[in-house]
C-alpha cells in the first residue's frame, strides 16, 4: 500500500482541477469540488498556531 505524505490545500485543489474536478465551491461547513456526481469535500485550512 502506497504512503500518504501531506500536501498543502493549493496543491490538492491544483491536482484535482487537473483530474477534471470544477470548484472549491462554498458548501456547508467545508468547501466542496465536483466532477459530475461526485463531490469532494476539501478539508479547511489549519491555522498554524503554535
Amino acid at each position: 500500500m502506497a504512503r500518504l505524505i501531506p500536501v498543502s490545500r493549493r496543491k490538492l485543489v491544483e491536482r484535482f482541477k487537473e483530474l477534471g474536478f470544477d470548484g472549491p465551491y462554498s458548501g456547508g461547513k467545508h468547501p466542496q469540488m465536483r466532477r459530475g456526481n461526485l463531490t469532494i469535500i476539501i478539508p479547511n485550512p489549519q491555522s498554524r498556531r503554535h
